[in-house]
């Protein structure tokens, strides 16, 4: 069991991320700087096998060969020995994609998941794409979106993995398969959850309670915690549509940081000013804000 003296560190990823993108190489540049294997795990996939064989040649191709995937069934309990190893000799984890009920329902109570505990806690990387990311918070989230056939699926909401705190919760792919209505709606239904809304190909690296944004997109915040004044989101099984006051929502853009015990950008929790505010206009005091950013018209 290697000793590892650094933080903790998770890294979210949205899903569909790419070898060579930024979403993936923070992953990878935390593991370097560790040292020791990667353990993958699959089980959140229809197709364990051959998800295993595809992850293994996207680490391949960025030079990440200590990397394995165990054969993993939650009723072969030699397997579930097997990864527990594998994963106390490791600096890492990696969860892929798929379904996050049928990966926390896979792994929930075995010596798997006590192990990716423990490798977390003494200062191990856990990643997670798509499901494997949803499945990191305390309560995940699937269903409430209209399916093929134009049918409603049930939302879901039960029990992950916990080891992101903060009353969180996590949605992925979330611009590409435009989210947003569905985070609302858990949010409203759960006001003291944190809801995140992940972009493909992007990541929320977290350190010490604070996430940096890296990759291709950005990620939503929603928090209803203190500010919600109205919804109906118990009504919604009658056929009503959300009706929502109050929500604070943010979109925090690559390389920025989110604070998840504030709620907020880090470098306003910090007091810093904007790099963005044009510092050379200094209006008269007392002048109206729409004077104020007269300058600014095409």
């Amino acid at each position: 069991m290697p000793a590892l003296s650094t933080d903790p560190l998770l890294v979210l990823i949205g899903g569909s991320c790419t070898p060579g993108g930024a979403a993936l190489g923070a992953f990878a540049s935390a593991v370097r700087e560790r040292g020791g294997p990667i353990v993958g795990i699959t089980a959140a996939s229809a197709e364990p096998v051959e998800s295993a064989q595809r992850w293994q040649e996207d680490f391949a191709s960025i030079e990440l060969d200590d990397t394995v995937f165990p054969t993993f069934t939650r009723v072969d309990k030699a397997s579930d020995r097997a990864l527990a190893k594998a994963i106390d000799g490791a600096s890492a984890v990696f969860l892929g994609g798929g379904d996050q009920v049928k990966l926390v329902a896979e792994l929930s109570g075995t010596r798997s998941e006590t192990a990716m505990k423990g490798l977390f806690a003494r200062g191990g990387v856990i990643c997670g794409t798509s499901a494997g990311a949803a499945a990191l918070t305390a309560l995940t989230m699937a269903g409430g979106e209209i399916d093929v056939e134009g049918q409603l699926i049930e939302q879901y909401i039960g029990p992950g993995f916990g080891l992101l705190g903060y009353e969180a919760i996590v949605d992925t792919h979330f611009s590409a398969r435009r989210r947003l209505q569905r985070l609302f709606v858990v949010i409203a239904d759960h006001p003291h959850l944190l809801g995140i809304g992940i972009d493909e190909d992007t990541a929320l690296v977290v350190r010490g309670g604070v996430g940096q944004v890296v990759g291709a997109g950005g990620v939503t915040f929603v928090d209803g915690r203190d500010s919600v004044r109205f919804d109906n989101a118990h009504d919604l099984e009658r056929g009503r549509q959300l009706t929502l006051s109050h929500l604070r929502v943010g979109i925090v853009g690559t390389n920025y940081h989110l604070n998840l015990e504030h709620r907020e950008l880090d470098l306003l929790v910090r007091g810093e000013a904007s790099p963005h505010v044009v510092a050379s206009y200094h209006p008269s005091p007392g002048t109206p804000r729409l004077e104020q950013r007269e300058t600014d018209k095409a």
